[in-house]
């Protein structure tokens, strides 16, 4: 078992076909971690294990690999590129101690580009950006470069330079943060040659600029021209791209396999192993199902170490568990290991009640990751006969157990199952999967936008609990408008003496579950509740009588004031040949988007700006239509705004609704 501290975990990164599966496969194949390569166009790359990812071409699931190179271990996760995806991505995020970010040389920096750069940035990760697809017709490193420092970051530093020219006549890359070396670290030649000396001494003064940025004694060196030697400068750039200051970029062509070692390189250089801690601390993931081994809960650990027959309680549970086996990666096998230290990744047995963001040990010390994925789109499912309805229920439940954010919504008294999603790929995918892992033929009804709803105004929630006996709580709530995109914000102003804490807490924790369903059935959010007045009895209050009363009294807050309605927004970018510029301006004022002054690049019109998901949801395929496939849409979520006021969108709500509070009662006290 390999116990190196040393341990990377890094994620690679991309928009979808900028070359992610494939550089990983070419990172695997060099450090002799697989034999042979495999190709995504055939549908035999290492890390697409699925049936629909082999047929697709394209990543569903994160997929994790171990290599070792020059004697230091990387778990690599291939995460998917395309958006509907992002929730896959997102939990990935969380476990990395660095990352590869790919742009395309041909496209430059995609929306989807754009939003795993500012996760990454929220969470202060190392990351190398590579320039793939050198080799292309059109390629440009420069552009790419321009594209990388406008709309990324401006400390985006090469490390590498394409050899000759891009396009097909691109060969090779040349490294210019340090001497060209083999494998055994001696040079391969040396003296350099006059040009490219000259190129090391452009480097070490483009270097030591950006560099001096973060650091004051180095600006002054700098301004009176002192330049760091290669060694010191070496050290200078693992220091400030480690702590996620500049942003080493190296450059290639995956395909060809061309860049890849220098790549290796320049991870192990810059993408650092976090100092491990000494208590123990690590997060579940993911969560898998093997038929030889059963359930899986994937972990990273920060601190400490886990052992077979350690005894577990995650946090936020009660009942403690026996871990039976652990297996850690090698290569593309999982092996059996007696234990795992801090840095390391690992598949965990025996914990039958683990869920993706459950906490092993000390909370504190694992980071927190950013929420980027919010499902847009809601679909009812419609299994192949009333038969099946059952299995499928139950297939779904576990698909969920994996990707949470699909969050099934069973309604057995309807008989209806309904999940969510980020788009209508993956619905497609996940038709696949019931079919492929349970042999289910399901359907899917045509999907509809995620609304939210908002307060109208102010208003109050008032509630008296008091039978039928033995019953007594009383709940008063100010219910206000919130800032957009600021959540849930809860307090109290109650006495202690009128409702205990303990009561207090428990009304606390239920007023989110309250506002899962709204006057529309849609999630109210952007909100400030407050407690006002609450009051319990001596002798009639249950601790059950406050956890029932909750629902009602912020329900009849709602009812006293309304809500309105909340769409979600797509910030969207369109690339289009210019003779298509008239009838995209006039679709995109159809469909309600904001947009600012189109732009050339060449021959191609480019507009950027904000549209409703509502009225641009097929637009990217009718795009592509009228333009003979050159015309090219990406989109990503922006957050929600306030729909038009004859907008109509509402939803079946799920179990009773708390204004039919005698029902509800009843319901809630299990005497329906």
């Amino acid at each position: 078992m390999n116990m190196d501290p040393t341990v990377r975990n890094i994620g690679v990164f991309a928009h979808i076909d900028a070359g992610k599966t494939t550089t990983t496969e070419y990172m695997l194949y060099r450090s002799g971690s697989i034999r042979s390569l495999g190709s995504v166009d055939e549908g035999t790359t290492s890390t697409d294990s699925l049936d629909v990812e082999r047929e697709r071409g394209i990543s569903v699931k994160a997929a994790s690999a171990s290599l070792n190179w020059k004697g230091h271990k990387m778990n690599l996760v291939d995460t998917p590129g395309h958006a509907d995806f992002l929730a896959e991505v997102e939990r990935s995020l969380g476990v990395m101690d660095g990352a590869v970010l790919i742009v395309s040389a041909a496209e430059g920096v995609q929306a989807q580009t754009e939003v795993l750069w500012q996760a990454l940035k929220l969470m202060r990760i190392p990351t190398v950006i590579y320039i793939n697809k050198l080799d292309r017709i059109g390629a440009s490193f420069e552009r790419a470069l321009n594209d990388i420092r406008r709309l990324l970051s401006p400390s985006a530093l090469p490390v590498q330079m394409p050899l000759h020219t891009e396009g097909e006549s691109f060969y090779a890359i040349r490294e210019l943060w340090k001497t060209n070396a083999g494998s055994d670290g001696r040079p391969e030649r040396e003296p350099y040659d006059a040009f490219e000396n000259k190129e090391k001494e452009q480097f070490r003064g483009a270097a030591t600029e950006i560099i001096a940025e973060f650091d004051d004694e180095l600006m002054l060196r700098y301004i009176e021209g002192d330049i760091p030697n290669e060694d010191e400068l070496t050290l200078l750039l693992a220091k400030h791209s480690a702590a996620a200051r500049i942003f080493p970029v190296c450059c290639g062509c995956s395909q060809k396999g061309i860049g890849i070692t220098e790549l290796l390189d320049a991870m192990l250089a810059f993408l650092p192993a976090p100092p491990p801690k000494t208590e123990l601390a690590g997060i579940v993931f993911k969560i898998e199902r093997e038929r030889s081994m059963g359930r899986a809960a994937w972990v990273r650990l920060y601190g400490g170490k886990l052992r077979n027959r350690d005894i577990v309680r995650l946090n936020g549970h009660e009942e403690e568990h026996k871990v039976t086996q652990i297996r850690v990666l090698d290569g593309l096998k999982r092996i059996d290991a007696g234990e795992i230290g801090a840095g390391d990744i690992a598949a965990v047995y025996g914990l039958p009640d683990a869920a993706i963001g459950d906490i092993i040990g000390d909370p504190v010390l694992v980071p927190k990751t950013p929420e980027m994925a919010v499902p847009l789109l809601t679909a009812r499912v419609l299994p192949d006969s009333e038969a099946d309805y059952v299995r499928t229920a139950e297939a779904l439940r576990e698909l969920t157990d994996e990707d949470p954010l699909l969050d099934l919504a069973w309604l057995p008294e309807l008989r209806e199952l309904h999940v969510r999603m980020m788009g209508a790929i993956q619905l497609e995918v996940l038709s696949s999967m019931l079919k492929s892992r349970f042999d289910l033929n399901v359907g899917f009804g045509p999907p509809a936008v995620i609304y939210k709803e908002t307060p109208a105004k102010v208003c109050e929630g008032r509630v008296a609990y008091l039978a039928p006996k033995p019953c007594w709580a009383i709940l008063h709530f100010t219910i206000e408008p919130g800032e957009r995109g600021s959540g849930l914000v809860y307090r109290s102003q109650a006495r202690a003496d009128d409702i205990l804490p303990a009561y207090q807490n428990e009304v606390e924790r239920r007023v989110p579950e309250a506002l899962k369903q709204g006057l529309h059935g849609w999630e109210v959010t952007d909100l400030v509740v407050t407690l006002t007045y609450g009051q319990h009895h001596v002798w009639h209050t249950h601790p059950l009588d406050f956890v029932i009363a909750t629902p009602m009294g912020i329900m009849n807050g709602l009812a006293s004031g309304g809500t309105k309605l909340l769409e979600p927004i797509l910030r969207f970018r369109i690339s289009v040949p210019e003779e298509h510029a008239g009838r995209v301006l006039s679709d995109l004022s159809r469909m309600r988007a904001e947009f600012a002054s189109p732009s050339a690049e060449g021959e191609r019109f480019i507009v950027e700006g904000t549209v409703p998901a509502s009225t641009s949801m097929d637009y990217s395929a009718t795009l592509r239509s009228f333009s003979a496939g050159k015309g090219v849409m990406t989109a990503s979520f922006n957050g929600y705004r306030e729909a038009p006021e004859d907008t109509e969108a509402s939803r079946t709500r799920n179990g009773i609704n708390p204004l039919d509070e005698a029902k509800y009662i009843l319901s809630a006290r299990s005497a329906l």
